[in-house]
This record gives C-alpha cells, sequence and structure tokens, in this order.
C-alpha cells in the first residue's frame, strides 16, 4: 500500500528518497487503513516498510506489529529534482529522464521493487504480508506484473491505497485496489 498525505504531497512538492511527515490528514487516513483490515479480520504474518520515515510511520498507525524496513521498498529515486516542485516534472512516461539528474531509470526501480517484494514472499512463513510504499513504486510493481492481472487503474494511486496480490508459483496477481473515500476528511 501507499503511505499517507505528506507535507510535500500538500505543497506538490517531489518527494522520492527525500522524505516529508505525514500531515494530519495522513494520520487519519493511516488510521482508517489499519481500521480496514481490522474490520475484514486480514492479519499479517509480516510487516514490510520502505526506509522513508513516511511509509514507517503510515505502518506504525496501522498496526502496532513489529515490522522490517526495506530499502527495496523506497519511492523513485528523483536524483536533483528531490524537493522540487511538481511543476518540473516532465510528462509521463519518465522512462530515464532522472538519470540524467544523479536519479533512477524507471525500469530499474520497477526490478528493484519487484525483486524485493519477491525475494520477501518466498519465505515460507510469509502467507499475509503488509508492505508500505510509494505511488511511483506501487505503481510499477503493478506494471511488473501487469501481464498476470486484469484489474488495473489508470489515475494516480492516492494515498494509503491497498493494492491486493496473491503470490502463487512465484507470481503476484492483482487481485483487487482499495480506494477508500478521503473526501470527507480534513
Amino acid at each position: 500500500m501507499r503511505h499517507g498525505q505528506t507535507l510535500f504531497n500538500v505543497r506538490r512538492k517531489i518527494q522520492g528518497w527525500c522524505d516529508a511527515p505525514l500531515t494530519k490528514l495522513g494520520i487519519r487516513q493511516a488510521i482508517i487503513a489499519g481500521e480496514y483490515f481490522k474490520t475484514n479480520n486480514i492479519n499479517f504474518d509480516h510487516s514490510y516498510s520502505s526506509t522513508s520515515e513516511r511509509a514507517c510511520d503510515t505502518l506504525e498507525y496501522i498496526s502496532n506489529t513489529p515490522y522490517k524496513r526495506v530499502k527495496g521498498l523506497k519511492e523513485w529515486n528523483f536524483g536533483t529534482f528531490e524537493g522540487e516542485s511538481e511543476d518540473l516534472n516532465p510528462p509521463l512516461p519518465y522512462g530515464d529522464f532522472f538519470v540524467n539528474y544523479g536519479g533512477e531509470d524507471e525500469i530499474e526501480l520497477r526490478n528493484r521493487v519487484a525483486e524485493t517484494l519477491c525475494s520477501i514472499m518466498k519465505n515460507d512463513d510469509h502467507h499475509t504480508v503488509l508492505a508500505v510504499s510509494h505511488g511511483a513504486a506501487c505503481r510499477q510493481f503493478m506494471r511488473y506484473w501487469a501481464h498476470t492481472s486484469h484489474i488495473d487503474q489508470k489515475e494516480r494511486l492516492g494515498n494509503c491505497c491497498i493494492l491486493k496480490f496473491e503470490f502463487e508459483n512465484e507470481e503476484f496477481k492483482l487481485i483487487e485496489i482499495i480506494n477508500h473515500d478521503f473526501s470527507e476528511l480534513y
């Protein structure tokens, strides 16, 4: 799932490997996501988070169980564009645009996240796992497994969007996207 709203989300700043704290709304979003898991009796064998504070904090508001921080779940590295206005982003798809500015290639990101999650799920005792990551990282993971999935979402993945995947025969399949309606929150 994606982390809750951050200060940089509100200020429309590019945040990949740089970090910004959750807003009050972001905290409320994470709590609502946690309630979703409780209401649906979804209990996690293991939990993982990107090493970014915004992802770790989101996970801590969802659950008070131990978790592991994993660098492979970090957001796209946008190089010198980190912390700058989102208005400076090139048109999609970004491809290898950020490589010339010390950042990461789109395929590099896609493979990093896919390899990380495959490695996590290959553990014998990992049946129901929560991984908290970032918008572009989640989107690239979806793209990596698009050939196995019939579900997609064209619009941006919202804060605390939950992506449910099945993992079988070393392949992921997207089975559901949960977008909570946070429009009444402020």
